[in-house]
């Protein structure tokens, strides 16, 4: 998860009831699978005196940042998103590497066109 980020800030009241999605975030940040796989991302914990909701931010190695109320989103479901954003950025980088221009746009006609790569399967094979 963190191989796609350069920096998460978590802020959080430790006396506020909601904070349970920032420590668990934060668990899934300081796990050592998490570590190897961007040593370079910085984490920082902000605790707070005030009433501030706790808050998740993360910055993406694309400059990108988002946050996250982390009172009314699991910490699994922060993750996900993370992981959908960083294939996406994989997959832009790999398109940019070949000179290939990004996004993609293919045209509504060749949408609707059948892909004549894959031959159908007969009903006796797919039996088997």
């Amino acid at each position: 998860m963190l191989k796609f980020l350069s920096k998460v800030k978590i802020e959080f009241n430790a006396l506020d009831p909601r904070l349970a999605s920032c420590m668990e975030f934060l668990a899934q940040c300081n796990a050592r699978k998490a570590k190897e796989s961007n040593p370079s991302c910085q984490v920082q914990v902000k605790r707070r005196t005030d009433d501030f909701p706790p808050q998740i931010t993360v910055t993406f190695v694309n400059g990108v940042e988002e946050k996250f109320d982390a009172t009314s989103t699991p910490a699994q479901h922060i993750r996900t998103m993370i992981l959908q954003k960083g294939q996406y950025l994989e997959t832009e980088q790999m398109f940019r590497e070949a000179g290939e221009k990004w996004p993609v746009v293919i045209p509504d006609e060749e949408l609707c066109q059948p892909f004549t790569g894959i031959k159908p399967r007969k009903a006796e094979e797919k039996q088997q």
